[in-house]
């Protein structure tokens, strides 16, 4: 298993931790690179069903990035998905899943907590294994 590379997948909001990303890239700091950004307006706009439906297909890991309580463009935003968030991990707990997800809250100018964010999540899926479901994606 030492040759397992996870396939992480990583939301971030367009306001904080998207522009945090982006620092950690022009400030060069380095982290893996098996994961996959997708910038959403806001964390709230990630739904359950797009992580259920990531796992389900086969990603190792979800790491859900925002901007920090009360500083969220939307006013609540992020509220709403720290709640949200803790909803799916009991559902996730059920399923044998819940350390495949993770929530971050990461500022614009918070390039180095992004990196190390990123490198620390993507070492703990490493640890685990192989999310239990890719098998049966590969098979349908």
């Amino acid at each position: 298993m030492s040759d397992f590379e996870p396939d992480i997948l990583t939301f971030c909001c367009n306001w904080c931790s998207y522009a945090g990303a982006d620092l950690a890239g022009v400030s060069r700091l380095q982290y893996p690179t098996n994961n996959r950004i997708i910038r959403v307006m806001c964390s709230s706009r990630v739904e359950p069903i797009h992580i259920l439906e990531a796992l389900k297909e086969g990603t190792d890991g979800i790491l859900v990035t925002g901007c920090h309580i009360g500083d969220c463009h939307y006013i609540e935003g992020n509220i709403h998905t720290d709640e949200r968030m803790k909803e799916i991990v009991d559902a996730l707990e059920h399923l044998g899943l819940k350390d495949r997800l993770h929530l971050e809250w990461v500022s614009a100018a918070e390039g180095k907590k992004f990196q190390e964010t990123i490198t620390d999540f993507v070492e703990k899926i490493r640890a685990l294994g192989p999310n239990p479901l890719k098998e049966k994606a590969k098979e349908e």
